[in-house]
């Protein structure tokens, strides 16, 4: 899984009003990029830090620049799209990437369920002897070392996730929590109990209650001198609940 076009390198001026970021290109010229990332960002935007723009052709969009990947420090990488997440993981598991997650004859999309009525990242269903499996995928690019943490911001959204998918469970089917960590520093990923501790507690919750919970790494790799930055997902990383 690659990015369409070659991504265009700048340097980082700043990000505001969440959706926005100031980017200066080689060139001198200084444009304003979509930032489409609803959280903090925490160590992912630091001052005239390298940043790669994706390009867009389409005349009726307001911003014609996308960010999508930060240098967050020297030597690491990490892809801030959160829109990028769910197609990385969808490519993930038909490629056989993912075998916690093989076996399935159909991946669908944003399928509602849920008495907080919620949309699942993804369905799987069609296997043989496993029971209709139901994934949330959740980015993480908030590091400090080589530590992972998610979330990056308190999320209400994330909580009620977590409870939907604690249903599911209950109604006999698999429920699966499954951290795409965007970022090439991070070796383990853990809940991120500092920044949102019911979130924390209400994920170990899920998982004494049969939510399963694993997380994959993306290579990112291919951008310094490489126009086709790639995005597939390649390791399994630990995902540590001790609190």
């Amino acid at each position: 899984m690659k990015f369409l076009e070659p991504l265009i390198e700048g340097r980082l001026i700043r990000r505001y009003k969440r959706f926005l970021a100031d980017v200066r290109l080689p060139d001198g010229k200084e444009v304003v990029a979509h930032c489409p990332n609803t959280g903090s960002m925490r160590n992912c935007q630091p001052e005239n830090a390298r940043v790669w723009l994706s390009e867009s052709n389409n005349s009726k969009r307001k911003l014609k620049y996308t960010w999508e990947l930060v240098e967050a420090r020297p030597g690491a990488l990490a892809c801030v799209n959160t829109a990028r997440p769910n197609a990385q993981a969808k490519h993930a598991i038909e490629a056989g990437v993912i075998p916690e997650l093989g076996g399935y004859s159909q991946c669908r999309s944003e399928v509602r369920y849920g008495e907080e009525k919620s949309r699942i990242d993804l369905l799987l269903s069609g296997h043989d002897s496993e029971p209709d499996a139901w994934v949330e995928v959740k980015n993480v690019t908030l590091a400090e070392g080589a530590q992972g943490y998610f979330p990056d911001a308190v999320t209400e959204r994330g909580q009620k996730h977590l409870r939907e998918l604690i249903a599911q469970v209950a109604n006999g089917d698999r429920a699966v929590l499954l951290f795409v960590v965007n970022h090439t520093g991070i070796e383990e990923v853990q809940p991120a109990d500092h920044i949102d501790p019911k979130y924390g507690q209400l994920l170990r919750q899920a998982v004494e209650a049969g939510v399963e919970v694993i997380a994959y790494k993306a290579a990112l790799m291919g951008v310094d001198g490489n126009p086709s930055a790639r995005l597939d997902l390649i390791d399994a990383v630990p995902v540590n609940l001790e609190a």
